[in-house]
């Protein structure tokens, strides 16, 4: 399974679980169980929060704590973004490897993983790293989710047309999440330079019609508030991705224009 499927999954899996989930009743401090006391209440709590500060306006409470939650992704997205370089970087000579261990049999297939492995270990690349946002995004999600529904004095709230605990009645949020999801694939497609490798490029090209898709459709069956976390969220990272091309653009030029010594 590669990353795009991955991500797919993840995010798949995590939807249906939400259901599940958030049927255990109203979220308060004295909630006991892991799940409820170290991941959904204390989002809960930052919200009411930070609503409280707001003039008790839970929708902005929600875009605060979705800009929260992507600060402090941030260093983790550069990482990711960094390792990513490292890893087009070395697809020549992994080209290499595929083409001189491509037999089938099973020792060949050893040797080439061996040799890949060793080659990742050298440069500092971790290929599995890719995954990392969609398991994080889908306990995020999950949390969020059970916290929103769970906490009554979020899900009763109404924020601009929509109540955050319903879902949307004009169902405007589902296209702007899609929207936003749209973008930010773009944006992540542009600095992702899949132009010299056909398959990531053909990979890429489906993730950024199929995921908007995807997203639509689940924004239009959930609360209202997970698809106002969407299309902030997704407006962030699509601006983060075009922010990392910069940076990319900027250390290269920096390195072209470095004297020798």
């Amino acid at each position: 399974m590669n990353q795009k499927q991955f991500s797919l999954a993840g995010l798949g899996l995590g939807l249906l679980l939400l259901a599940g989930c958030s049927s255990q009743g109203a979220i308060t401090p004295q909630s006991s169980g892991l799940w409820n006391h170290y991941f959904v209440y204390p989002i809960s709590y930052v919200i009411t929060e930070i609503s409280s500060w707001c003039g008790d306006n839970y929708g902005i409470g929600i875009i605060v704590m979705t800009l929260l939650i992507r600060l402090v992704l941030a260093p983790l997205a550069v990482y990711l973004n960094d390792n990513s370089v490292k890893m087009r970087e070395l697809q020549p000579q992994l080209k290499k490897l595929r083409e001189q261990y491509g037999a089938n049999d099973r020792e060949a297939q050893q040797k080439m993983t061996q040799e890949m492995t060793r080659l990742y270990r050298e440069n500092g690349v971790h290929p599995m790293m890719g995954c990392l946002p969609a398991v994080i995004q889908m306990f995020i999600l999950m949390a969020l989710y059970n916290a929103i529904v769970r906490t009554k004095v979020i899900a009763a709230h109404s924020f601009l047309w929509f109540s955050l605990g319903q879902v949307d009645p004009l169902h405007v949020l589902p296209v702007l999440a899609a929207l936003a999801t749209f973008l930010q694939y773009a944006a992540i497609s542009k600095a992702s330079h899949t132009g010299d490798n056909p398959a990531m490029q053909q990979q890429m090209k489906v993730m950024k019609y199929v995921m908007p898709v995807f997203i639509f459709f689940t924004a239009f069956h959930l609360a209202a508030a997970i698809g106002l976390y969407w299309v902030v969220g997704n407006t962030w990272m699509a601006l983060q991705a075009l922010y990392m091309e910069r940076r990319r653009q900027r250390l290269a030029a920096a390195a072209v224009a470095a004297p020798e010594i």
